[in-house]
């Protein structure tokens, strides 16, 4: 038991993936969103007794019902599959065939491991084989997929493939660089430290794709 113990706080303090799915049991969405708020209810209610805290106080006695509509309606709500945005595709009629990028997407995610927060930019690219999708949906399938408890590697994945199957081709790349609180507030608290992950698909796997993808992640373009 404790051998197990052990094993897994090395997962955890080393934030490695055992699976390249979310590990979601099947029978996750037999209940409503209502009945897991209730349930969350009771159990954050417990964990803030256990350490302590007086839930009659006005400012604590509505936090354990806060914090379970915020885990199943927001921050976890990308478990849910009905909630998976849809992504209407069009025509490329305007026969544009170089690369398109969309880069600075802001991301909020959460570590599977410790549950704290995982903040940073996603940068996104593909090359249209036909078919172009609506800029404002490749943001919403960055927030999708990341409102679930995650590991970054997983995450950058998992916006990839979504996408190759959005718009039916493997010329889709993924960049994310982002700080995990899970470093920098607990543990070794390396405030400075950032995690960068990529994937690259199709034509991106070529060097001078990637690197033309890499070089428009760099432009400044503040405005």
């Amino acid at each position: 038991m404790i051998q197990n113990r052990e094993f897994e706080d090395e997962i955890g303090e080393n934030h490695i993936a055992t699976n390249a799915t979310n590990p979601v049991r099947k029978d996750a969405f037999e209940i409503s969103d209502d009945q897991k708020i209730e349930l969350i209810k009771k159990d954050v209610e417990n964990i803030l007794q256990t350490l302590g805290m007086d839930l009659t106080d006005d400012s604590m006695k509505g936090t354990p019902n806060r914090v379970a509509k915020m885990f199943v309606k927001e921050i976890f709500g990308g478990l849910n599959p009905n909630k998976k945005p849809s992504s209407s595709t069009f025509e490329n009629n305007y026969k544009y065939g170089e690369m398109l990028v969309e880069k600075n997407i802001t991301l909020y995610s959460t570590c599977e491991h410790h549950l704290l927060p995982i903040v940073g930019k996603a940068h996104i690219a593909y090359i249209s084989s036909g078919q172009v999708v609506g800029l404002s949906k490749m943001n919403r399938i960055v927030d999708y997929f990341a409102k679930r408890p995650q590991v970054q590697e997983r995450l950058t994945m998992q916006i990839v493939q979504e996408l190759q199957k959005v718009l039916n081709t493997k010329d889709v790349a993924c960049v994310i660089d982002a700080k995990h609180l899970c470093v920098n507030s607990r543990g070794i608290r390396d405030i400075e430290s950032s995690t960068v992950t990529s994937e690259f698909g199709g034509k991106f796997k070529e060097e001078s794709t990637k690197r033309e993808f890499l070089d428009y992640i760099k432009l400044d373009t503040s405005f």
